[in-house]
């Protein structure tokens, strides 16, 4: 599976990207209120329990805004947080900080909701040797970030793009002609193109008890099984041999992602998590002079 790898100048270019969309630099309403000499504290606090993510990005982000800004954070990506526990304490130019809040607290929120939605389906599967991991349903230009916070939540990243691994789908399947001819057909080009994509894996979807038999018999790495029952998943278990890593994904939530993964495979991918988890919490209140 594929570990992220954050490009700090690519991170820095998105919030670049995000402060330019909110026009922090033409904040007009802390123009009107806020003089241009006068400063202030902050404190940024959780208002739910969760898992935090984000808290780098959006420390580079009052940062872009203003390099006067001094920040503590007393937490780190991947902590876990009660409500009311202060996440962060700021000072610096009052207005440089309330026009760098929405977009360091936008960040920090999504990429901490899905933190905490990841943790609540490890929490659900403990005791198994089964994985939560992730999809490429992800929001355009913020994967390597929601990745990231799907291991600060205690989950596993799936392939980063399509370039790292090859997932054969009912598409693929579908113009290769069978799921036989897909693979022997992806083997071959991982074969072609070793030296380049050393790491790249094969995978194949499977939606019925009949398709794993047939995928077996051509050894991929890994079979996903879509849509399908705890029931049909143990059945499949049984037929699968350890050296094939299995996977299940399709209508897991919450409440059944324990006897998904009481059946013995191997990892649940939630697509979910990064797809339609709700933002954490999080506020930031300031004061003038000494006070917050």
């Amino acid at each position: 599976m594929d570990v992220v790898s954050i490009d700090i100048a690519a991170i820095d270019r998105l919030i670049a990207l995000a402060l330019e969309e909110d026009a922090a630099a033409h904040d007009l309403t802390a123009k009107a209120t806020i003089a241009a000499d006068q400063s202030g504290h902050a404190m940024i606090t959780a208002k739910a329990d969760g898992v935090l993510s984000g808290i780098a990005v959006g420390e580079r982000g009052f940062a872009a805004v203003d390099a006067c800004i001094e920040q503590t954070w007393l937490r780190k990506d991947g902590d876990a947080v009660c409500k009311g526990d202060t996440v962060a304490t700021l000072s610096g130019p009052l207005r440089s900080l309330l026009s760098a809040e929405r977009t360091a607290l936008n960040f920090i929120q999504h990429l901490s909701g899905i933190a905490t939605s990841t943790h609540a389906f490890v929490a659900a599967v403990a005791g198994t040797h089964c994985r939560i991991v992730d999809t490429r349903k992800t929001t355009p230009g913020l994967r390597h970030l929601e990745k990231q916070a799907v291991r600060h939540g205690g989950g596993i990243n799936h392939r980063m793009d399509l370039a790292a691994g090859m997932l054969i789908k009912e598409n693929h399947i579908a113009a290769a002609g069978s799921i036989a001819a897909a693979i022997r057909a992806c083997r071959s080009l991982q074969q072609q193109t070793a030296a380049e994509h050393a790491a790249a894996w094969v995978e194949v979807e499977c939606e019925t008890l009949d398709e794993v038999r047939e995928a077996v018999a051509a050894e991929p790495d890994i079979i996903l099984l879509d849509n399908m029952t705890p029931d049909q998943v143990r059945q499949a278990r049984a037929r699968v041999p350890a050296a094939i890593v299995l996977e299940a994904s399709g209508n897991i939530t919450l409440a059944n992602a324990r006897s998904y993964a009481q059946t013995g495979v191997d990892r649940l991918a939630i697509g979910a998590i990064t797809h339609s988890t709700a933002a954490l919490d999080i506020s930031m209140r300031v004061g003038s002079g000494d006070k917050i």
